[in-house]
């Protein structure tokens, strides 16, 4: 697993459906396998309204998506001691029906959700099929060692 870095979080529930499912204490150690630099990162549970509007008005699609990160200093030139500063927005009915769809809990798929959001922050990002392939190695490597299964393997059994 990768070096603890110092990170400051902020998790908000604003939808209270997994408040007792998805600890703090899980999202800290979820956060803290795909963290590769010190950060402050707001983790929010929000519902398919807040969702959709969010994901409408700064993506310009209009439905709710499993997963919005809206990283503050992704690609400025800041002083390199300066935290990775992201909040990282996740629908909780979008969560929830894709658990079910895929065969997987809703604590292993939060934590794929959270790995993902976690490495946007960072940079990462999956717009073409290289950056789509590194980016989903080190989600698959995070996960395996955190005990998860490969979030990607039915896609890859497809292939």
């Amino acid at each position: 697993m990768s070096v603890k870095n110092k990170l400051t979080l902020s998790v908000q529930y604003p939808d209270p459906r997994l408040k007792e499912v998805i600890t703090r204490a899980a999202i800290r150690k979820w956060i803290q396998a795909a963290l590769f630099a010190p950060a402050e990162l707001t983790i929010r549970f929000v519902d398919a309204a807040e969702g959709r509007e969010l994901n409408k008005q700064y993506r310009g699609k209009d439905y709710a998506t499993n997963v919005l990160t809206f990283a503050y200093n992704d690609g400025e030139q800041l002083d390199e001691d300066a935290p990775t500063q992201a909040d990282i927005i996740l629908c909780t009915d979008v969560l929830q029906k894709e658990a079910a769809e895929q065969k997987k809990t809703v604590e292993e798929h939060t934590a794929h959700l959270i790995v993902h959001g976690v490495l946007h922050a960072q940079g990462y990002d999956h717009e073409d099929d290289e950056e789509a392939a590194e980016m989903e190695g080190i989600e698959t490597e995070l996960l395996t060692e955190l005990g998860y299964a490969d979030p990607y393997a039915a896609e890859k059994a497809v292939e």
